[in-house]
């Protein structure tokens, strides 16, 4: 870059780390335009990165291990089973990630952006208008600003998306189930540690769906957190002055009444809606669990909850002309694929080794949408077997045994989860 004006619209993780990709690329100003005026760092819920993704975003300055984290290795399948209060493991996989909590890793990432990054809260974007050498950004109070490039980093309901694809091209589609979220504090877990070791990622199965369970980092403390990351122990975990905390992901399909009010991508669950499904999640849990992961669910308290109904897109191109996307304003990624944040990231370090290796910014732009368009097509197919396969059309879990497993796991999810490795 050679001094450009940027806007990047939506000040998230992928917000953050698109900001820090520009102006280490040499963008004259970075401009971050966020709608949301509150604390980002309270969003409660869990994520994971993959170690040897880890590892990479590490080398590229993105992650740090003074970020909070709990180390994760082993991800054991249970089912009912009679009288075993924790269930009957049927399998267990590798699983060697890193987990965060979403907002002590956005707070971590809106720290380490340079202080002439312009970051601005409770500032939404109505509309942007591309022309060949820019765009004008307007505002939600009608005021308008001119930009060299604008990066659209404002997720699924993404206003830069809009401008530059057709809607029919990349609207987010429905996936046919929806992810029951929730967070409780370790302390609170309703049993023995043995039930459910530190280090594991236990699955509950079921017909018709899932449950994944680890453990997160509690919040950070104080309005701006550990400003120097003492509240993390490098390089064997992270944790956070009120406790750790464990995250669970439960998938299934709504009852048929109500999946067509769950379809629409811009609709968010009302208060009726969501009584509604808290409801069936509680039917279908006091009917298949174990008691330890049915007491999990039952005691997590209701303003910890959260319901996200699954849609999935991948834009056909992640740049044209003087407007690029990245993270879920590009591709939507399920949470199955374990490659939503990872996968943001990701984008910011393409975009930004292609504003560097590249003398101009058309060239550098299209650069970047052949190295990671053809990454968010692909883990869109991903995210579409693995729901067919752990949600819509389960096996008899029950039945298997390590063998049966590892081979109905390797024909349906391969190894996609985690996402996939840079180019070097």
């Amino acid at each position: 870059m050679h001094g450009e004006r940027v806007a990047v619209v939506g000040g998230s993780i992928a917000g953050c780390a698109a900001a820090r990709a520009l102006h280490r690329a040499g963008a004259g100003e970075v401009v971050v335009l966020e709608r949301a005026s509150g604390r980002l760092q309270d969003r409660g819920v869990g994520l994971a990165i993959q170690n040897e993704r880890y590892a990479e975003l590490e080398a590229a300055g993105y992650l740090d291990a003074r970020m909070p984290w709990v180390p994760l290795t082993r991800r054991p399948w249970v089912v009912r089973d009679g009288a075993r209060r924790a269930g009957r493991e049927i399998a267990s996989l590798p699983f060697p990630f890193r987990s965060y909590r979403w907002g002590s890793l956005w707070q971590e990432l809106r720290r380490r952006l340079p202080d002439d990054v312009d970051y601005r809260g409770g500032v939404a974007v109505r509309a942007v208008h591309p022309d060949a050498d820019g765009a004008a950004v307007v505002l939600a109070d009608g005021t308008e600003e001119r930009f060299d490039l604008v990066v659209g980093a404002d997720g699924h309901r993404s206003t830069v998306r809009a401008a530059m694809l057709p809607a029919a091209s990349s609207a987010p589609a429905w996936g046919g189930y929806l992810a029951w979220r929730g967070t409780v504090a370790a302390a609170q877990l309703p049993g023995p540690a043995e039930a459910f070791p530190e280090d594991t990622a236990t699955t509950v199965a079921f017909p018709g769906g899932h449950m994944i369970s680890y453990r997160i980092p509690g919040s950070p403390s104080g309005e701006d957190g550990a400003a120097d990351g003492e509240a993390a122990r490098d390089g064997d975990g992270g944790s956070s002055d009120d406790g750790v905390r464990v995250n669970w992901v439960f998938y299934a399909t709504p009852p048929a009444h109500l999946a067509e009010r769950l379809a629409d991508p811009e609709a968010s669950p009302s208060a009726e809606l969501t009584r509604e499904l808290t409801d069936h999640q509680h039917r279908l849990v006091e009917r298949y669990f174990p008691g330890y992961w049915r007491d999990l669910v039952r005691g997590t308290p209701e303003e910890d909850r959260l319901l996200q109904p699954i849609h999935d897109a991948a834009a056909p191109r992640y740049a044209h002309g003087r407007l690029a996307l990245l993270g879920d304003a590009a591709a939507i990624a399920r949470p199955h694929t374990g490659s939503g944040a990872l996968k943001a990231l990701q984008d910011a370090t393409v975009l930004g080794r292609a504003l560097l290796e590249h003398d101009s910014l058309p060239a550098a732009l299209a650069a970047y949408d052949a190295e990671r368009a053809p990454v968010g097509r692909a883990i869109l197919e991903l995210g579409r077997s693995l729901g067919r396969a752990h949600v819509l059309r389960t096996p008899d879990w029950a039945s298997m045994d390590q063998r049966s497993f590892e081979a109905w796991w390797h024909e349906n999810s391969g190894a996609g989860v985690g996402g996939r490795p840079l180019r070097p």
